[in-house]
């Protein structure tokens, strides 16, 4: 791909063909425009981010599938027919480069272009899953007539045993060898004779989707290779610093500026970090109060998140110097620690907004010795963690749940099930901001005032 400087053309009319599924083998020779490089891989990360988090929420997959579809209609569709489909392979490639850079990174993109890959291939229709079967070369024959009338029964029993029933129409099935389909084979979900399972056209999205998995694992590995060896060095001051950041970023609503019931003073703050902190925030806040002190990290994280929650220049100045001058002094807060904070108000240096932290950034910082930001679901050893959850109210089976996701690394699903585990409320849209947790929190604690009634 090249990717140029933008020459904007936008056409008006919307088109909503259906494009058939790409198999992703190799980079397209199209010209991208620099600012679409970036745009079209976060609508596509915010897909794969929504794939994520309603597997680990557990979705039915009816429930998948709907949700892929709605994803992929609001995020992915574009003005002209021709780039719905250059949208969908330029976004592949660019997430492609974001993430072969790391193990870790390789693993959850893998996993989740796969989800979506399987869930594409299941509403294509049977012409062109045929279509993509062959441009996978697959080597497996179609049972033919006569050995299909001999096994029907056969299949009709597993299909029953699964609650589904054998269609007149369901009659072409391949013999694949056993241990080709082992989620098949896990499941009982095949007939299996003489070490091979007979395979439907409705069950073939396991094989096909195994291939395509195969397949991207091998060029991830490739790709990093060659971003290693020249892409970086040689787009360091272009494309680098977009690819290095793009799979950290923030995907949701931006809170440098109070929203709506986000508003805090002074005299009300002790009692709202109770009530409507997250606990990254919350930990901070009660270390502030302990030690009268914070290191640079822990001051950015806190200070941040309490611009983005209402606290006013004035009364953010007063907040800090009230509690670090029982270690520093007053003149020494002054000297050392007040021009950062009016800094982060944008009142000083360059004068920027500065947005306080998302989950990702909070997630992915590295607190030193005696540090104590970050995002305790990922720093806190389980002792600690089920201590402060404890002190949270969150106990019993919720805490389990919690705990449970920490395992898996879902941290923020883990901040999500103690947020409905609190408030005793369901977060459908997951917590993404520590400032997302505040306003939706008071929005359950302290709900908007109703209108007055009209003057008779």
């Amino acid at each position: 791909m090249e990717i140029v400087r933008s020459h904007v053309h936008r056409d008006t009319s919307t088109n909503d063909a259906v494009i058939a599924l790409p198999l992703y083998r190799s980079a397209p020779p199209l010209e991208v425009r620099l600012e679409d490089f970036e745009l079209y891989a976060m609508d596509r990360l915010r897909v794969l981010k929504g794939i994520s988090d309603g597997l680990s929420r557990g979705k039915k997959p009816e429930e998948m599938d709907q949700l892929v579809y709605n994803l992929w209609k609001t995020h992915m569709r574009s003005q002209q027919a021709s780039e719905v489909e250059n949208k969908d392979i330029i976004s592949h490639f660019v997430l492609r480069l974001v993430y072969c850079r790391t193990e870790d990174l390789r693993k959850w993109f893998l996993s989740m272009e796969t989800s979506l890959f399987r869930y594409r291939f299941r509403r294509e229709n049977a012409e062109a899953q045929r279509a993509i079967m062959a441009e996978f070369d697959l080597p497996y024959k179609v049972v033919s007539l006569v050995e299909f009338e001999s096994v029907k029964d056969k299949l009709e029993q597993v299909a029953r045993s699964i609650g589904q029933s054998l269609r007149d129409n369901d009659t072409i099935f391949y013999k694949v060898p056993f241990e080709e389909v082992p989620e098949l084979v896990a499941g009982r979900k095949v007939f299996i004779s003489q070490g091979y399972a007979y395979v439907g056209m409705n069950q073939v999205v396991s094989l096909v989707a195994t291939l395509f998995r195969s397949q991207l694992s091998k060029t991830l590995i490739l790709t990093n290779r060659k971003w290693t060896s020249t892409i970086r060095e040689q787009e360091k001051h272009r494309l680098t610093p977009i690819v290095e950041a793009l799979c950290l970023s923030y995907l949701g609503p931006d809170y440098s500026q109070p929203r709506e019931y986000a508003q805090i003073s002074l005299k009300d703050i002790d009692q709202v970090a109770k009530s409507s902190f997250p606990l990254c925030m919350r930990h901070l806040f009660e270390k502030l109060r302990e030690d009268h002190h914070l290191k640079h990290g822990g001051r950015m994280q806190l200070g941040l998140f309490l611009k983005g929650v209402g606290l006013n220049l004035d009364d953010a100045l007063a907040f800090w110097r009230q509690e670090f001058s029982h270690k520093v002094g007053l003149e020494r807060f002054e000297k050392e620690y007040a021009y950062s904070i009016r800094h982060n108000y944008g009142k000083e240096g360059k004068r920027t907004d500065y947005s306080p932290y998302s989950c990702q950034k909070v997630i992915s910082s590295t607190p030193g010795v005696g540090d104590h930001h970050g995002c305790p679901y990922r720093h806190f050893s389980e002792e600690n963690l089920r201590a402060a959850l404890n002190r949270m109210g969150v106990n019993g089976r919720a805490i389990e749940d919690v705990m449970d996701k920490v395992r898996n690394r879902h941290y923020q699903l883990a901040c999500t099930l103690t947020f409905e585990a609190i408030h005793g409320k369901q977060c459908d849209a997951g917590i993404n901001h520590p400032n997302q947790y505040f306003s939706d929190s008071q929005k359950i604690l302290k709900p908007k005032a109703q209108d007055p009634p009209n003057a008779s």
